[in-house]
């Protein structure tokens, strides 16, 4: 898979917010806002981490969809284009020794 599939679905998204359509939940999304918005990328979040935490592959598999599904939804909402993100995830895959060092913390002042 190339990410035409994730191309796709953001342009579906991108179409609901410019031609709001009823009975979609993208748009009740968009029509509710950010706070809604942002309530489901949390709890998405949560539901993912808790599948994984139960070694439930194909429930994680589902969760993570609906995470980044939500995400696109943000995405939109803040009018954050597909390909800023995908052009930083490249960026980033080119980094080698990327392991952050952890500060030590002087408690002794």
């Amino acid at each position: 898979m190339n990410d035409s599939v994730l191309q796709e679905l953001y342009q579906v998204v991108l179409g609901r917010k410019s031609t709001p359509r009823e009975g979609s939940y993208t748009c009740y999304l968009f029509d509710k806002g950010l706070d809604k918005i942002l309530k489901k990328v949390g709890e998405e979040c949560s539901e993912t981490i808790i599948a994984a935490k139960n070694g439930r592959q194909e429930e994680t598999v589902g969760e993570i969809s609906d995470l980044i599904y939500h995400l696109m939804v943000m995405m939109a909402q803040q009018n954050i284009p597909l390909e800023a993100v995908l052009e930083e995830l490249s960026r980033r895959s080119q980094k080698i020794g990327n392991l952050k060092q952890m500060k030590s913390v002087d408690r002794e002042t």
